[in-house]
């Protein structure tokens, strides 16, 4: 089976989509998808945000700024929900905001674009001719041509700084298929495990693995292909998400730097240890640069002259959420520098300046992410930006900075920023024209006291047409991660906006466990889930219940995976606050969820060992199973079949429960769905009945005026 590969920026993009051809001259227009994002009359005249409407949204993916930086390329994905065809295109705008060109309509998929270096070309991947190839066209988006012809496809490349070579990733067979070891039985179907990690987050693994190669580039196509992990049971990008932006070509584009998992499978669910692997091009040989670095090692990027190595490197075996640190490798002395030891937060796509004397990056602070920059002199760090919003992503050429920037109320754009003073200036707007039609509900800030005497942040958002003088139902939004912040961010899930389109006040703290408030407010929930975290939950939502305009008697609360454990835990222990619960994808029994996940590493580090260890780590004793007894509160499971993180046997044994002592529920199983719900219509009945369940226990339509 193949895998699915998230490039930087983008959503899965290994999919196959018709093609409309009006060659016949035929009116096929009622068979061709709607792509244009339009509104309806009727959706405009209601004027809030619908499960329908934000399936129109334009989806920003990965942005790159052109080596003058004067142009960036930048992706939009758009669905056609009634078909639940899918269109992916890039474009083409000044840094300006001007000039707006749309450089591919193949009505199929077109991403992965690259400025190629030394010319005017622009390269991208396309699956136009069948399956997905490198393909290169002028700035214009005008003569097209295919230039690879991979069997089986291409699923990422990047160019070498010079233009000369490419790398891209394929799938290469390691093992043997089902077929041939019993030829014989030719109708037989089953999976053959004899060690760990058989499947990981959304995917069975079968015979193939995800290699790296290196090809010349010519005018008549790609020349010499080589493996550069010929013959490794190994795969690269890093599973589950396969980030691309793990690899990247030296200076001079004579080495690959690469993240990946060189051990067993065995050792591979139970360890963090990436390291970070230096291909010669030349000698064909591979060098381990973290060798003896315990964590997560990613993220490679070299400075313009060639002499050092920064990168992402977590300390702590098993830990995923650990700090992510700076690190600097000089690779004429192979001398390894730890720059963020003062700095309390983590770091992420990291940019070289072109003097070769500061690294930029993107860092968290109070539940936003923004830009900021380290000194290699001085080692002063500095930000750059500020404001309401996450930065995800930036580019940096010829002193121009382009980034990806969200809010809650604002789904991904394109900005320029000012790398002196930090201003950011618009210069996209894909959904300009939704936004233009709808209420956006508002989101505030608000301090919150805790049980310990600290202050939380949570965002509180009003609804559309907010009226003070009335009582509204109210949300308490429970973080999934468990380790990930309640940021500025926009999901097409749990959108803020969504929710609050229904009549509702969302409660969204940022309770103990996560990032962006320095690293010991991160790490407080690790064995603990039971404990801080669940008091300042209901410090949260007993804050906001305190407001005349939020109807104590109408509480609900609602979260996914960390999330979900979190209501099925809230449910036990409420006393009374809550009126219903909706849990998607939770965890319900710690002991039976330690040996049904597939990262061992990660229910181990959290629980502080296996539930057999004596005596039994404590965080065993905040499972939710065994305050099931206290159930009384209506509440909706959901779950997808595909997800083997946190598997739907969990979502069915709190069903299970809650109908055998008579707790009003329901459960929704999707079972082509994963951890998350990604199909049009699935997510469009996921977000009715989300509402359709709050409606029913809350009665939510319609604010209720106070007395």
């Amino acid at each position: 089976m193949k895998k699915y590969f998230a490039l930087p920026g983008s959503l899965l993009v290994v999919f196959l989509l018709v093609f409309a051809s009006c060659n016949d001259g035929a009116d096929r227009s009622e068979s061709i998808p709607d792509f244009t994002g339009k509104l309806t009359q009727e959706e405009i005249e209601a004027g809030v945000m619908t499960p329908e409407i934000l399936w129109k949204f334009g989806r920003v993916g990965e942005q790159r700024l052109s080596p003058d930086g004067k142009n960036v390329l930048y992706t939009v994905t758009r669905y056609d929900a009634a078909t639940e065809a899918r269109s992916s295109d890039i474009f083409v705008t000044t840094t300006a905001g001007t000039d707006l060109l749309q450089l591919t309509e193949s009505g199929g998929s077109a991403y992965n674009p690259r400025w190629k270096p030394g010319s005017d070309s622009i390269g991208f991947l396309s699956n136009a001719s069948g399956e997905i190839q490198l393909w290169e066209m002028d700035i214009n988006g005008l003569e097209k041509v295919m230039v690879s012809e991979i069997d089986g496809g291409i699923n990422g490349f990047e160019y070498s700084p010079d233009g000369s070579k490419i790398l891209y990733l394929t799938e290469v067979k390691y093992r043997k298929s089902l077929d041939e070891i019993y030829p014989d039985l030719p109708q037989a179907n089953v999976r053959i495990i004899d060690e760990l990690m058989y499947r990981h987050w959304d995917h069975w693994e079968d015979e193939y693995v995800s290699h790296i190669f290196v090809a010349d580039l010519t005018a008549k196509g790609l020349k010499r292909h080589f493996d550069i992990m010929e013959g490794e049971p190994y795969e690269a990008p890093l599973s589950p998400w396969f980030d691309q932006a793990g690899i990247t070509w030296n200076a001079d584009g004579t080495k690959v730097a690469y993240s990946c998992k060189k051990m067993s499978r065995n050792e591979y669910a139970i360890s963090t240890d990436s390291d970070i692997y230096l291909y010669d091009i030349q000698s064909r040989t591979t060098e381990n640069l973290t060798e003896g670095m315990d964590g997560y090692d990613r993220y490679p990027t070299f400075s313009p002259d060639g002499k050092m190595m920064a990168w992402q490197s977590m300390e702590t075996p098993g830990f995923e959420a650990d700090k992510e640190r700076l690190m600097l490798r000089d690779l004429e002395t192979g001398e390894i520098s730890y720059l963020t030891g003062n700095f309390d937060q983590n770091v992420s796509n990291l940019v070289w300046s072109e003097d070769n004397g500061t690294i930029w990056f993107i860092t968290g602070h109070h539940a936003t992410y923004q830009v900021g920059r380290i000194d290699l002199d001085s080692m002063d760090i500095e930000m750059v930006t500020e404001g309401i919003h996450d930065i995800t992503s930036f580019d940096m050429a010829n002193g121009v900075i382009t980034a990806s920037v969200m809010s809650m109320q604002m789904a991904t754009e394109l900005f320029k920023i000012d790398p002196q003073t930090g201003g950011l200036m618009q210069i996209s707007f894909v959904n300009k024209h939704i936004y233009d039609h709808i209420e956006m509900a508002e989101v505030r800030s608000r301090w919150v006291p805790t049980t310990d005497g600290k202050e939380m942040l949570t965002w509180v958002i009003h609804p559309p047409g907010f009226d003070e003088t009335r009582e509204y139902p109210a949300l308490l939004y429970c973080q999934g991660g468990p380790q990930s912040a309640v940021s500025q961010f926009w999901s097409y899930r749990w959108n803020f906006q969504m929710m609050a389109s229904g009549g509702y006040v969302v409660v969204a703290p940022n309770r103990r466990g996560l990032p962006t408030f320095g690293q010991e407010w991160n790490d407080q929930i690790s064995t603990d889930y039971g404990g801080q975290n669940m008091r300042d939950y209901l410090s949260a939502i007993d804050n906001l219940a305190g407001e005349p305009y939020v109807d104590e008697d109408r509480l609900g609360a609602v979260g996914a995976s960390y999330g979900g454990y979190s209501v099925f835990y809230l449910a036990g222990i409420h006393e009374g606050r809550f009126k219903t619960f909706i849990s998607h994808c939770g965890i319900f029994n710690t002991e039976s969820m330690y040996t049904e996940t597939e990262e061992m590493f990660f229910v181990h580090h959290d629980n502080g060992g296996a539930y057999w260890d004596v005596p039994k780590p404590r965080n065993y004793s905040f499972s939710p199973h065994l305050k099931v007894k206290n159930w009384d509160t209506p509440i909706l499971i959901i779950t997808g079949e595909y997800d083997f993180r946190i598997p739907y046997t969990q979502s069915m044994q709190a069903f299970n429960a809650a109908q055998l002592l008579g707790v009003p529920s329901k459960l929704l199983v999707f079972p082509d769905e994963t951890h998350f719900v990604t199909s049009p219509q699935n997510a469009i009945l996921w977000q009715r009945e989300f509402r359709g369940w709050l409606d029913k226990y809350l009665q939510g339509q319609v604010p209720i005026r106070r007395q």
